[in-house]
């Protein structure tokens, strides 16, 4: 066995001990990344309402949250993960002041279309100076769109009402969007997931699309809303051979 002589266990301490620090300025940058100005004083208004109204559900502000999306009903759903049971409930449900397009995924750069499929959002991905008030960025294309060879890029949820391949919800909307997810990533959650969807997956609603081009890219997609609403936990997604594949971890 290799004995290491005490100046190189002294230096490789050391080395370990930089490298943590590191990730950790990382991990606080990230977090103040996050703010601005306008972000604190919206985060001021709305966290001591919003804390008061999970409350009253039986949640906290600052627990994980999860987000879905449906382009059809133009609806967005913040869900938050309950300390009992790990499972999410919904919280509250947003109306979308306007997406681009139609029922149907982004293929490319410029065709004005919002995305569907499975998109998680890290801290560094909040834009507290965004244009449109604020957002975050859904990180599109992911690795199914790459596959497919989907391009696009910055396509948000953001304020206003005006679109351009995102999906904006309006200022004051966004407030309370933001504070919740802020309040999530600042508490500890690594990323959140978005799942955005043509229209609520149910049976029903998947027999009036049978023609349609994008059926079987739609029911892959099922497959991910169908875990969610069986298991109410948000599935891992990962994609094999150019499909969604999804497991509970």
């Amino acid at each position: 066995m290799v004995q290491l002589g005490g100046n190189l266990k002294l230096k490789v301490v050391i080395i370990v001990v930089f490298i943590i620090g590191v990730l950790l300025a990382y991990s606080i940058y990230a977090i103040n990344s996050m703010d601005s100005d306008r972000a604190s004083k919206a985060i001021s208004k709305h966290k001591p309402i919003l804390a008061e109204q999970l409350e009253q559900y039986g949640l906290n502000l600052g627990d994980p949250v999860f987000i879905r999306i449906f382009k059809q009903s133009a609806e967005l759903e913040v869900f938050v993960q309950r300390q009992n049971d790990h499972t999410f409930q919904l919280f509250r449900t947003y109306r979308i002041c306007d997406f681009s397009g139609a029922l149907g995924p982004k293929i490319k750069e410029g065709d004005h279309q919002s995305p569907e499929g499975f998109y998680y959002v890290k801290a560094n991905q909040l834009n507290p100076l965004s244009s449109y008030h604020l957002s975050f960025n859904l990180g599109f294309p992911n690795k199914y769109d790459r596959y497919h060879g989907r391009t696009g890029s910055f396509l948000m949820v953001h304020g206003n009402c005006v679109s351009i391949g995102c999906y904006a919800m309006t200022d004051d909307k966004i407030e309370e969007i933001y504070t919740l997810v802020h309040s999530a990533l600042a508490g500890g959650q690594a990323f959140f997931r978005v799942h955005a969807f043509p229209f609520r997956m149910t049976d029903e609603n998947m027999a009036k699309y049978t023609q349609n081009k994008w059926h079987d890219y739609w029911l892959n997609l099922k497959q991910g809303y169908d875990f969610f609403e069986s298991h109410q936990v948000p599935p891992d997604v990962n994609v094999k051979s150019g499909i969604y594949v999804f497991s509970i971890d």
